[in-house]
């Protein structure tokens, strides 16, 4: 699950320490949330808990990543430089935690250790240049400076004034900073995820749950495409990584895709459609949501649930796009005879949806959020030692840790860095004020803010990775869209979803690049046709914005159910349409009855899936009208083919009909 491709490979020296490092750092992690006091008469206060996690992940940055684009054989003295300076004040921060807190450090930081911090500050920064690219850095260093600029700036964007070196003393200190909510999240709840993630992939979880979905749907018309769709969806929820996600079940689901009549492209966007969604899918997703459930100050398992209607949706879309693309080009599942046999997959798995099960009763039924993980990794690894080809080895043991040392070093590195993001926005009051000043521009308008949002949202996933785009909007956009009336949790998930979406659309589209490189294929049409099938994610957001019901949040369950409905019907709607095809009805040829067709059922579907009865009925009324024409034609079309009257049209044409 580490980023292979820039990841530098360790001398055997430099990968001791670190795996020694990731070792102690999970050790202090889980000494702090089962409260296991191994520091017997020593007071752990958070903010020295939370350095020492920071001194054990950030500073390993600095031998793994390169500082260029090559991958270096050995450690140069400078990265070895970095990596000691970056342990060391991040030790000395944690070493005075006590003092930080009692002489209120955030203010009154001595000389020295505004010294320290300043040169944490510009190791965070290079640490952030290496796993998140130019473009976060730049933001990074930029927005960490707001305080000491802000009062030069104009109205909107102005803020109180602060110097450079009590700038710094805010950042180190203040529980709004690096000490802030997206580090308390990597400390309490996201780091045992991220352990459940690897255990299980370290205990073989990503075959068996790309095995389990060959067998339940390989035979079935475009069953590769449904397999990788059902795999990366069970494998990508726990994994917490898009890209991880593509290079684990796509290894496996692009060629065989590929062997049954896939387009190397459309294997690539169908994978990392399918793997971008695990992160929106409960009960784990991905590290945003835990930050999202701290942000709004609810429990996980809220936001979890919230997001399982639109997950479904989104996942409907993409499985019945293929099965129009599948029936348009009339490709066929693998013979049964090559797929694995379900009761035997079961038979050597079966503890793997076992461990998945523990973490949904701890996590719905007990609501041990931060302890759920830990249990059901405990329980994993144990029933793996019913078999001997999962049991742990010293090499699974290795390769454990290193996958846990890959994550927490840039997971941490990331989050630590945000820290400086909202600390700006804290301290300077830009914060509150950015909201009184997006209502004042949008008018009180929901529509224009929800439109501003997402682009916003769009752009900075681009610059940005997704949980520090986030991240920024929920401190300043989402507060302007609440006030409009709007349900906080849908509004805080429709920035998710559009901060998400860099990772399928050029230019970034970071999962279409690594899916396009195990494909073969193109990379600009790779993301194109990824786009495609990942259409629906892009209006999705702005119905569950406009109707709670769909986030589950409508208390009147004849209601919810209605709006659940006729999103879904909508949704299958304009899925087929996006390929061309109507179960029913066959392919829609390219001509202009045809492409007038899809026009009319398409927008048709987008109606009805939008929440409103009298929008739902104007669509309803498209989408049939159109689709009952097209139905007869078909019917009539037949009709000569048997009489003979006309020729049959060839299934490269789309003649398939459904299964």
């Amino acid at each position: 699950m580490e980023a292979a491709q820039r990841v530098r490979p360790l001398p055997p020296l430099w990968q001791a320490v670190t795996l020694f490092l990731t070792a102690g750092g999970l050790f202090v992690a889980v000494n702090q949330i089962f409260s296991l006091r191994f520091f017997v008469g020593y007071t752990l206060l958070e903010n020295r808990y939370l350095y020492l996690l920071l001194g054990s992940f950030f500073p390993q940055v600095f031998l793994l990543f390169p500082v260029g684009r090559g991958r270096a054989g050995s450690v140069p003295w400078y990265d070895v430089v970095a990596f000691l300076l970056g342990m060391a004040t991040s030790f000395f921060f944690a070493w005075h935690g006590e003092r930080m807190i009692r002489e209120a450090w955030e203010f009154r930081a001595p000389p020295h250790a505004v010294g320290v911090g300043i040169v944490l500050w510009a190791l965070l920064i290079e640490a952030s240049r290496r796993v998140g690219g130019w473009a976060f850095a730049l933001t990074l260093l930029l927005l960490s400076l707001y305080p000491v600029y802000a009062g030069r700036l104009p109205g909107p964007i102005a803020g109180f004034n602060l110097s450079f070196t009590d700038t710094i003393r805010y950042h180190m200190a203040s529980v709004e900073a690096i000490l802030g909510i997206p580090m308390r999240v990597v400390g309490t709840l996201i780091i045992g995820f991220i352990v459940f993630g690897v255990v299980l992939q370290a205990a073989g979880g990503g075959l068996f749950f790309t095995r389990l979905a060959m067998a339940l749907l390989g035979t079935a018309r475009g069953g590769t495409a449904k397999v990788a769709i059902l795999a990366s969806a069970l494998f990508g929820t726990m994994s917490g990584s898009a890209v991880a996600n593509v290079l684990s079940t796509g290894s496996v689901t692009i060629p065989a895709m590929k062997r049954t009549g896939f387009r190397p492209e459309d294997a690539a966007a169908v994978e990392a459609n399918a793997s971008t969604g695990g992160l929106i899918t409960p009960p784990v997703m991905g590290a945003t949501a835990f930050v999202m459930a701290s942000v709004l100050g609810i429990p996980y398992l809220n936001v979890a649930i919230a997001a399982s209607i639109p997950a479904f949706l989104y996942f409907l879309s993409l499985f019945l796009q293929l099965d129009g693309y599948a029936a348009r080009r009339g490709l066929q599942g693998l013979p049964r005879a090559e797929l694995p046999s379900l009761p035997r997959t079961l038979a050597e798995g079966w503890f793997y949806l076992f461990a998945l099960a523990a973490l949904v009763f701890f996590l719905v039924y007990l609501r041990q959020e931060a302890l759920a993980p830990f249990y059901a990794s405990g329980a994993l690894i144990l029933l793996a030692l019913l078999r001997r080809e999962t049991r742990w080895t010293p090499g699974r043991l290795l390769a454990f840790l290193e996958s846990t040392r890959g994550i927490l070093a840039e997971l941490v590195t990331v989050l630590a860095a945000v820290g400086l993001f909202i600390g700006a926005l804290s301290v300077t009051g830009v914060a509150g004020t950015l909201t009184n000043d997006i209502l004042f521009l949008a008018g009180e308008n929901t529509l224009l803010l929800l439109v501003l949002g997402a682009v916003v949202s769009f752009v900075l996933g681009l610059a940005l990775t997704i949980t520090p785009a986030y991240i920024f909007l929920a401190i300043t956009l989402a507060p302007a869209v609440i006030k409009q009336g709007l349900d906080p949790i849908a509004v805080h998930l429709y920035i998710l979803y559009w901060a998400m979406l860099s990772d399928i659309t050029p230019p970034v589209a970071l999962s279409v690049v690594a899916a396009s490189g195990l494909a073969g294929a193109p990379l600009m049409r790779s993301m194109v046709e990824a786009m495609r099938f990942g259409a629906v994610k892009y209006v999705l957001p702005l119905y569950f914005a406009y109707h709670p019901a769909l986030v589950l949040r409508e208390p009147n369950p004849l209601l919810a159910a209605e709006v659940v409905a006729t999103a879904t019907l909508g949704v299958a709607l304009v899925a087929y349409t996006l390929q061309g095809y109507l179960p029913g009805v066959g392919a829609l040829k390219s001509s202009p009855l045809g492409w007038a067709v899809r026009l009319a059922v398409g927008v048709g579907g987008l109606l009805v899936a939008f929440p409103g009865r009298s929008v739902t009925a104007v669509g309803l009324g498209f989408a049939l009208g159109a689709y009952g024409l097209a139905f007869l034609l078909a019917r009539w079309r037949r009709g000569l083919v048997a009489e003979g009257r006309a020729p049959a049209p060839s299934v490269e044409r789309g003649s398939a009909t459904p299964r």
